[in-house]
Order: C-alpha cells, then structure tokens, then sequence
C-alpha cells in the first residue's frame, strides 16, 4: 500500500465516523489496520523493524536503517516518562528488547 492509498484508507474511516456510520472503537480499528499495513509493505529506502521483549517496548513497529538504528528509535518513541515507570517497578534501567524486521 503507497502512502496515498493508505491515506485514502484513514480518510474513509474517518469519513464513516463523521457520518455516524462507525463508532470510535471501528475507526480505531480501520486506522490501525491500515497503518499496520502500510508499514508492513513500507517501500523505501529503510526497513520495517518490531520490537520484540517486554512491555511497553514489546510490538513497537519503527521505520529505520539498520537494526542499531531501530532500537534507538523504538527507545526515543517509548519515551523517558514510560522508561521511568519501568525503572520505579522493576528496578532496571531498560526493560530487554530485540529488533526483528517485519
């Protein structure tokens, strides 16, 4: 799916929910869909990556380079604030995770 496809997807889903025709939850659903999609068939220069470990980094889906360059991704997304949480439970500093590429 190009970038215009996909944006004509998202724009659809929200077309029915403007028009009553879908509740929240479906658009939600539609829109993520169609992200999950365009990611998947993503067609440029860099590649699609999943992080695989533990919450909250677990399934995070980032466009990158190289797989070094897909964990600090994933790692810049999840954020200090989500990081902290983790640290304050577990006691780590940054719950383990893998890169897969997808």
């Amino acid at each position: 799916m190009d970038r215009i496809s996909a944006i004509r997807n998202v724009e659809d889903a929200l077309r029915a929910f403007e028009n009553g025709d879908a509740d929240l939850a479906d658009t939600e659903r539609r829109v993520a869909a169609v992200l999950r999609t365009y990611a998947t068939e993503f067609d440029g220069d860099d590649d699609v990556f999943r992080a695989v470990g533990e919450d909250p980094i677990d399934g995070t889906i980032v466009v990158a380079p190289s797989a070094p360059a897909a964990r600090e991704r994933v790692l810049a997304l999840i954020g200090p604030d989500s990081l902290e949480d983790v640290t304050k439970i577990r006691g780590d500093s940054v719950p383990e995770f893998d890169v897969e590429r997808v």
